[in-house]
C-alpha cells in the first residue's frame, strides 16, 4: 500500500471515516505516522472540550477557594489538592475502576464505563483543578489599591472581593 493510499484509508479513522481495522501487513513508517496522527485527533478533541468546559468549573472552584466561608473553601481546597497532587494516569485508573464498580450497581452508569467518556470526565476534572489554582492566584494578585480604586468608582463587585481578602 502506498503512502497516499494509507493516508486515504486511515487518516480519519478515529472520526469514523475510512477503514475500521488496522493494516495486517508489516507497518511502514508512513503507516505508523498516519495511525498515530489519527489517534492524535482524539487527544486534541478531548483537550479542547476539557479546557472549554473546565474553565467554568475552575472559576467556581477559584471563587470557592477564595471565599471566607469554610464550608466553601474546604471542599475546593480538597478537590484541588487531590487532582493536582496525583498523577493523571492514576486518576484515569481509579476513575475507570470506579465507573466499572458503579456499572455493577445500576444500569444507569453503563455509559460511564466507556473509555472515551471516562477519559473526558477525568480530563475535565484535572483541567479544572489546575485552572482553578491559576485563577485563584490571579484573584490573590490584585493589588489592594486597585480594589480600593474600583470601590471608589462604584464597582460593587470589587468591594465584595475586598471583604474576602
Amino acid at each position: 500500500m502506498s503512502c497516499f493510499e494509507t493516508l486515504q484509508a486511515y487518516a480519519f479513522r478515529s472520526l469514523g471515516y475510512g477503514e475500521r481495522l488496522l493494516p495486517r501487513s508489516d507497518f511502514t513508517l508512513c503507516e505508523q505516522f498516519v495511525l498515530i496522527g489519527s489517534g492524535l485527533i482524539w487527544n486534541v478533541y478531548f483537550g479542547v472540550i476539557a479546557i472549554i468546559t473546565g474553565f467554568f468549573f475552575a472559576n467556581a472552584l477559584a471563587m470557592a477557594k477564595n471565599s471566607p466561608r469554610r464550608w466553601l473553601r474546604s471542599p475546593a481546597n480538597g478537590f484541588i489538592f487531590v487532582f493536582r497532587g496525583s498523577p493523571l494516569f492514576i486518576q484515569f485508573f481509579f476513575a475507570y475502576s470506579l465507573f466499572l464498580s458503579l456499572k455493577s450497581y445500576s444500569s444507569v452508569f453503563d455509559s460511564l464505563s466507556s473509555a472515551w467518556l471516562g477519559a473526558l470526565i477525568v480530563l475535565f476534572l484535572n483541567t479544572s483543578a489546575y485552572s482553578a489554582e491559576i485563577f485563584y492566584g490571579a484573584l490573590r494578585s490584585i493589588p489592594k489599591g486597585d480594589i480600593e480604586a474600583a470601590d471608589a468608582y462604584g464597582l460593587t463587585g470589587w468591594s465584595r472581593f475586598r471583604k474576602v481578602m
